[in-house]
């Protein structure tokens, strides 16, 4: 576990219940592309009415999308299924979607699979995903060659979602971010917070290790979960994340009766050598819902999903984002001005001791 020194100290019980500010606002060293949204619905060669929460890498010599497909009738929040749709880019702007959906899972124990993630690892695609079950949700890695089969290659126990893959092992291991769900020992709601844990083969996992808290962030009060996969500069593991505030006072946003949260987007820093370390942490939202598209349009209102992030040569990133539950939008900004945002913080790490227990070397 790791202790930050600025923030709210974990296990101090402090968790900030009242409203967030009424408006939280973009930082300026992001800019959203004026193509937005750069998928939708309507790009879509087959039944299709939500398009979002993309993974998005550079794949073969393109950019590979692979995205969510909620579909059935506009403005009915109740779907007929959800799949995962295929599209290729040039340029991660204007996209070619596959004729037919490249993966949808649904048997007597399996629901559906949703929210990908991608990383490109050894000249192959691996794809982390969730996936809703009869005996609750989980999370999966599977790799691909070429987007017409997938290879299970794990699969979490209930409950965790929000999976994603670093690019390379750190110290012999391949990482993993996950989020699970504390139903019992989190005080109720939905408290949820970012851990990380480790392989030797991407299909046995331990060592796990929170890495943050949805009390370190100042701009949620609900939970928060892994973003896109991680990018690896000289400063660090550079990764998004997404954060959640709740208020009760809301009331319809969106297709449903109620929808209370709000989804941003923040940005950390992660130590190179141990990326369960938070070495920087931005102390405000990287992206807020701001643009009709985000705040007004579509099923779930407010709501900032990022998924895919690429680092360009030009040290341009490419953030692919996932708004409203509805559309897959862009934005960009500098590698140097998104490490930046990542103020400095202090870490101790803290391992947790068992008295009469001693780790095997």
């Amino acid at each position: 576990m790791v202790l930050l020194t600025s923030g709210t100290p974990r296990g101090s019980g402090n968790r900030r219940k009242k409203p967030m500010e009424p408006k939280l606002k973009s930082s300026n060293v992001i800019k959203r592309h004026p193509a937005n949204p750069v998928l939708s619905g309507k790009d879509i060669p087959y039944p299709a009415t939500l398009i979002f929460n993309a993974g998005v890498a550079k794949y073969q010599g393109r950019y590979v999308m692979v995205f969510r497909n909620d579909y059935g009738r506009w403005g009915d929040p109740k779907f007929d299924g959800t799949n995962l749709g295929l599209a290729y880019s040039r340029d991660g702007i204007r996209w070619e979607v596959q004729p037919q959906p490249c993966w949808q899972w649904k048997d007597g124990e399996v629901g559906r699979v949703y929210d990908p993630r991608l990383v490109v690892m050894d000249g192959r695609c691996y794809v982390c995903f969730a996936l809703d079950t009869k005996h609750g949700c989980r999370a999966g890695i599977a790799v691909t060659d070429d987007f017409t089969q997938f290879d299970v290659l794990d699969v979490t126990v209930p409950d965790n979602r929000n999976m994603v893959l670093f690019p390379e092992k750190v110290a012999g291991k391949y990482v993993r971010l996950e989020r699970p769900f504390p139903v019992y020992g989190r005080g109720g709601g939905d408290r949820f917070d970012i851990w990380s844990s480790e392989s030797p083969d991407l299909r046995h996992w331990g060592n796990a290790k929170l890495v943050l808290g949805v009390e370190d962030v100042l701009y949620a009060n609900d939970k928060i979960g892994p973003g896109a996969p991680p990018i690896k500069t000289p400063r660090g593991w550079l990764t998004t994340f997404h954060t959640v505030d709740r208020d009760n006072a809301r009331g319809k946003n969106g297709w449903e009766a109620r929808w209370q949260k709000r989804y941003c987007a923040g940005i950390m820093l992660l130590d190179l050598n141990d990326p369960s370390r938070v070495i920087g942490l931005s102390t405000e939202p990287l992206l807020a819902p701001e643009t009709p598209y985000e705040t007004d349009e579509g099923f779930r209102t407010h709501v900032i999903f990022p998924g895919g992030m690429i680092l360009e040569e030009s040290g341009e990133v490419k953030i692919y984002y996932g708004a409203a539950d509805t559309v897959e939008c862009l934005a960009t900004a500098h590698v140097d001005d998104l490490i930046g945002l990542c103020s400095p913080l202090k870490a101790l790490a803290e391992p947790l001791v068992v008295p009469g227990f001693k780790r095997a070397p």
